[in-house]
């Protein structure tokens, strides 16, 4: 027998909430032993919400992931790969939610996504040409996060290859955040651009990167001392650029170093954002 209408649009209304509602992330901290399931590609589906958080950019999507607990706690932003935001960012966020941080991915391609080589070089390079644009959209992050009652007021930054390197320029260029993780992103070597940040580093490089070498990683270690910097730098010899957030693509390789890299940050958040 068929349902009445009205029944089955509330049925269609209940499948729509259910697929759409977002849900707080109940904590649950990776063990000492532990990495998140994100970074391995064994997450579930994101749990977080879209939100537009840059009024300048509707177009910015971001992604909103909120720890389940009403306590006020740290932020993290997070600054996707050269492809765009990807579910495997968002996952992440997820993760950081877990361990207690309210976590926003940023969308710096104004939700767009890039699908092969050459469409991720010409989003690098749109973006790129306007840096100011970049901070603009991270500032609006970071003040988003920071107006929200369950955030305490501290916000880091952290990001991954393109990521790494925009969250060096934002370090650089704007003093709204408490904190930068730099993984394996572009990097520069003048102690007089250095002295613009006013709070520790973390960096996290892979030994057979042929972009990132170790010699620039010992020139930009070089100019964080120099300029007086508080700075954790590491680089792990016997892997490859990307070996953090994709951990899945060699485990027998990147698990080690991955979980290293993983205490590293959860150990620099903590001094950073308590």
């Amino acid at each position: 027998m068929k349902h009445p209408l009205k029944y089955r649009l509330f049925a269609v209304v209940i499948l729509f909430t259910a697929l759409y509602c977002s849900a707080d992330i109940p904590i649950s901290p990776t063990s000492n032993d532990q990495l998140p399931d994100a970074i391995v590609g064994k997450a579930s589906a994101p749990l977080g919400e879209a939100i537009a958080y840059f009024s300048k950019n509707p177009r910015a999507k971001g992604y909103l992931a909120v720890p389940a607990t009403p306590d006020k706690k740290g932020a993290v932003i997070l600054i996707h790969e050269w492809n765009g935001l990807t579910d495997r960012v968002r996952q992440t966020a997820d993760a950081m939610a877990a361990e207690g941080y309210v976590a926003l991915a940023a969308d710096l391609y104004s939700g767009r996504v890039g699908t092969s080589r050459e469409e991720n070089m010409a989003l690098v390079r749109e973006t790129l040409a306007d840096m100011d644009e970049i901070v603009n959209n991270l500032d609006a992050a970071a003040s988003y996060l920071k107006g929200r009652s369950d955030v305490n007021g501290k916000v880091a930054a952290i990001g991954w290859c393109y990521g790494g390197g925009v969250a060096l320029s934002y370090a650089l260029g704007s003093d709204n955040h408490e904190g930068t993780a730099i993984f394996y992103g572009r990097l520069l070597d003048d102690p007089e651009e250095m002295k613009k940040i006013h709070h520790e580093i973390l960096g996290t490089f892979a030994g057979l990167d042929r972009g990132i070498t170790r010699e620039h990683v010992d020139n930009f270690v070089k100019a964080l001392r120099q300029a007086k910097v508080a700075n954790d730098v590491h680089v792990y010899d016997d892997v490859q650029h990307g070996f953090w957030l994709h951990v899945d693509r060699d485990m027998e390789r990147n698990q080690g170093p991955a979980l290293d890299a993983w205490k590293r940050l959860k150990a620099y958040l903590r001094r950073t954002l308590s």
